[in-house]
């Protein structure tokens, strides 16, 4: 349970730094700064469980993409990971993630989602416990 919620906290710090990095990709929603902060890990812990469920569904039904594309249509799968979890997010609550459209937006969103995930979990790097020396 900890790890989830380590992964969940870490997705959120991502996703929000997307936000300002990003234009057309944004939260909405929340008065004060629990409330956003609150909005940004129920967020992250969708976007996981679509990407627990469902990216695996789409990565098989999508091999003969990655063969034909090398690999680059990683990249669209995990922008269409954001859009559902916008469209989630947007048509069942008033508060959640928007990305303005699809082609070009949640694109950058995802390539930027991508590497800044890469940088974060290289700071936050988890050591089993049974490895540490000291």
């Amino acid at each position: 349970m900890g790890s989830f919620l380590a992964r969940t906290a870490l997705t959120g710090a991502a996703l929000w730094i997307v936000t300002l990095l990003v234009p057309g990709v944004y939260f909405v929603g929340g008065s004060n700064t629990w409330q956003k902060i609150g909005i940004v890990l129920v967020v992250a812990a969708i976007f996981g469980l679509i990407n627990a469920f469902l990216k695996p569904i789409v990565q098989l039904l999508a091999i003969p993409l990655y063969i034909l594309t090398l690999g680059l249509i990683h990249i669209v799968i995990n922008a269409l990971m954001l859009w559902i979890t916008s469209w989630i997010t947007r048509n069942t609550t008033h508060w959640g993630l928007d990305i303005d459209q699809f082609w070009w937006t949640a694109i950058w969103a995802a390539i930027v989602l991508s590497v800044v995930s890469w940088g974060l979990s290289l700071l936050v790097r988890d050591t089993p416990v049974g490895s540490r020396r000291g």
